[in-house]
């Protein structure tokens, strides 16, 4: 049976960076995947020199440009889009925010600035008409701490809790990578040695992002080398935030290397407290604890079994 599907992002790109695969291997088989995005990206950084002019232009030329890379990638990847303030998504759009504290961020149109009740409810009627099986956003610290990726959390929990329990999803879902992946991703990386292509390669001791957890936590997983092509032309669509050196190697504008896999890990959440839940939908700290919290072997499930 087709299972509908809701992402919520905050930039142009975030959809293909975190959730590439996932969208790709649903989508391949048949359930039908739709991705809101919160903002068009207007204080990304340009990589390619030719495309320079976007970055910073007081008209904003930036956000029509990622709209179009953002189409190409949704399309690749078998996704329909949704941005919030147009396709009939409410009429307020949202500015990006920029980095906490930037001149970006103090902007009355920014994202960060939004009314939650207002924006939420607007994300609640979408959710309505398309009655998703699941939803999937970041973590309460957004990922890696962005103020536009936390507020793409706070906006989803708004638009839940404006649903009544009837309209709600099957299952919600944060966006997390189990520890031994994140590892496992560091010391490839490594071996790879991506210097050649002008990247950085992070540190042994470089801290890892807050939706770094413990294995444990996760619950649901996607693998499917199927959707490397798919993924990588995703990525090669977002050209203005996104090297693509390799089919193995990515890098934004921070010149960071990153390998670029087919897996994506999710831990299943309550959509009303965002308590974790078990893989079951059960209440529980963590997703595979044995008695006196020993950590077992995850029994990691399909992201709608």
């Amino acid at each position: 049976m087709a299972h509908r599907i809701v992402l919520v992002h905050a930039h142009p790109d975030d959809e293909t960076l975190t959730c590439g695969t996932t969208m790709a291997h649903l989508a391949a088989r048949g359930d039908e995947v739709h991705v809101v995005t919160c903002t068009l990206g207007e204080e990304g950084e340009v990589i390619p020199s030719d495309l320079a002019h976007l970055e910073g232009h007081p008209e904003d030329l930036l956000a029509p440009h990622r709209r179009d890379e953002l189409s190409a990638a949704l399309a690749a990847l078998g996704a329909r889009g949704h941005i919030l303030g147009e396709d009939g998504l409410g009429t307020r759009r949202y500015r990006d925010s920029g980095m906490a504290g930037s001149a970006a961020a103090a902007r009355p149109e920014a994202f960060v600035n939004a009314d939650l009740d207002g924006a939420g409810g607007t994300l609640a009627g979408l959710l309505r008409e398309l009655r998703p099986d699941v939803v999937i956003t970041y973590d309460p610290d957004g990922g890696y701490g962005h103020p536009d990726h936390i507020q793409a959390h706070r906006l989803t929990r708004a638009a839940l809790d404006q649903l009544a329990d009837r309209d709600l999803p099957s299952r919600t879902y944060e966006i997390l990578t189990p520890r031994t992946w994140a590892q496992e991703d560091r010391a490839w990386v490594r071996a790879a040695d991506p210097t050649a292509y002008g990247l950085v390669v992070p540190g042994v001791d470089d801290p890892h992002p807050p939706s770094v957890v413990d294995d444990a936590r996760i619950t649901h997983v996607v693998e499917d080398p199927a959707t490397r092509p798919a993924k990588l032309a995703a990525l090669r669509a977002h050209a203005t935030q996104v090297l693509v050196v390799n089919d193995d190697v990515h890098a934004l504008s921070n010149r960071i290397a990153r390998r670029t896999t087919d897996r994506e890990a999710f831990g299943r959440v309550h959509p009303r407290t965002w308590q974790p839940l078990t893989a079951d939908g059960g209440e529980g700290e963590t997703a595979a604890t044995g008695g006196a919290g020993h950590v077992t072997t995850p029994p990691w499930r399909d992201l709608v079994e």
